[in-house]
């Protein structure tokens, strides 16, 4: 037997088996995302749920924390700011660092 033909129906039936099968797979695929998308989205809230913890653990145990957070704040601002196209001249306050004590 070197040829056989099939009838249109059974084509048919064959094709929008495979077409099904398909979009099968794809909705396998669609789920796996939603689930990994989920889990990663837990994962990164429990991490900032943990940061901020430890920020105001170490906000009460050490007063000094706030100071230095206020200067790395003022660190990256000015960054940001210096590698700006844009020329602005800003004061100890506009860096949110009040160089008088308080």
């Amino acid at each position: 037997i070197t040829h056989l033909s099939f009838s249109p129906e059974y084509e048919k039936a064959v094709e929008a088996k495979q077409v099904a099968q398909q979009q099968a797979e794809r909705a396998r695929y669609l789920v796996l995302k939603a689930e990994e998308e989920k889990k990663r989205t837990i994962i990164q809230a429990e991490g900032e749920t943990k940061s901020a913890e430890m920020v105001g653990d170490a906000m009460k145990s050490n007063p000094g924390f706030v100071e230095l957070r206020r200067i790395s704040v003022a660190k990256e601002i000015s960054t940001l700011l210096a590698r700006s196209s844009n020329r602005m001249v800003l004061d100890s306050e506009a860096l949110l660092m009040s160089l008088a004590s308080k």
